[in-house]
């Protein structure tokens, strides 16, 4: 059975804690910034954790069992 290819562009998007939680960076950073409020937007500088509920498909998505 061949090896199980790790999805490109989940690679860029997810990285793996030392305690095997997925960190995610938060959506609508990149563009239209303007109307955002500088709050909002220091806001989502921060990285946050992937939901329990999505788990298993990015650990699929990153070739873990």
């Amino acid at each position: 059975m061949p090896k199980m290819k790790t999805k490109s562009g989940a690679k860029k998007r997810f990285t793996l804690t030392g305690t095997g939680k997925i960190k995610r960076k938060h959506a609508y950073k990149s563009h239209i910034l303007t109307k955002k409020s500088t709050k909002r937007k220091r806001a989502l500088t921060h990285f946050t954790y992937v939901n329990d509920r999505d788990l298993k498909n990015i650990k699929l998505c990153l070739g873990m069992k």
